[in-house]
């Protein structure tokens, strides 16, 4: 059995379908159709009971998804350990929420640079969810998420504490201005939602956008409200437009996590950035 196949009927069965699948896989619907018919030529079963336009798991299907789980953990816990990472070769897969990226992130590269001078970094921005789901199926190596998190195959080490402000536009003293969040996934929309139904904003309209940039700058021209790190807000090019206010320190103080999978091989270069990031101060922290 070929690797790709079974990446393939594992996404059949993730997403439900073949076209779902081949839109995951970013490829067209008949290789995923061959793939899967390849495969049950060569185990001599039938993976899937075809019921009009849907699918459905054979029993031999279900037996294969197991092992398919177990196969495809195992190739890539292979290749965490063939780059694994020593004091100066290898190479890091690193995510990152975009506003732990934004102003935290580029001197730990650089400190984590100086020491592992041989390592290759690659990085990624994403929302907290997404990060965690590439960090438990050995996607990335590590990842600096909003926390507290909570997942059976994952470590999480508590970085730094952040404090989340409630910022407007200055001078906006309109009662009801719509949130402006992140998409879902993300540990701060979260934790406004949260801060919304406590403090009894209740207003219908709300806006989602894909970068901290531009919340801040909506928010600067008076569209709405958000919740944002008091130090993003301070060092963001919109401040001297921006006004924060305090809420409650429940609903205020959220930690940032390093997050790394529990059966991953000891890398030297995760112990730097977990050491750096602890360390770390930036103009507006408290």
């Amino acid at each position: 059995m070929e690797f790709i196949a079974l990446r393939t009927f594992q996404a059949v069965v993730e997403e439900g379908g073949i076209l779902s699948a081949s839109r995951k896989l970013n490829t067209v619907q008949s290789n995923v159709t061959n793939r899967i018919k390849r495969l049950e030529e060569e185990l001599g079963s039938e993976l899937f009971y075809r019921k009009g336009r849907g699918l459905e798991l054979a029993p031999s299907g279900k037996v294969l998804l197991e092992y398919t789980h177990q196969l495809l953990q195992l190739e890539s816990r292979a290749g965490a350990a063939v780059r694994q990472v020593g004091e100066q070769s290898g190479e890091l897969r690193i995510g990152s929420m975009e506003s732990f990226a934004a102003l935290r992130l580029p001197p730990l590269l650089k400190s984590l640079r100086d020491a592992h001078k041989g390592v290759d970094l690659f990085v990624q921005t994403d929302r907290s969810g997404e990060l965690v789901d590439q960090v438990s199926n050995h996607k990335l190596d590590c990842a600096f998420v909003g926390g507290p998190v909570n997942h059976p195959d994952l470590i999480a080490v508590e970085v730094l504490q952040e404090e989340l402000v409630l910022v407007r536009a200055k001078h906006n003293r309109q009662e009801k201005l719509p949130l402006i969040l992140f998409r879902e996934g993300c540990a701060y929309r979260a934790r406004s939602l949260a801060w919304q139904r406590e403090a009894g904003y209740q207003t219908g309209d709300m806006m989602e956008l894909g970068t901290l940039d531009g919340i801040l700058g909506c928010v600067a021209m008076g569209l709405g409200c958000t919740l944002m790190p008091r130090w993003i807000v301070t060092n963001n090019r919109h401040c001297d437009d921006l006004e924060i206010e305090t809420i409650a320190p429940h609903l205020a103080n959220i930690p940032t996590t390093l997050i790394y999978h529990r059966n991953s091989l000891p890398m030297k270069a995760i112990d730097t950035l977990i050491q750096q990031a602890r360390e770390q101060k930036i103009p507006g922290d408290r």
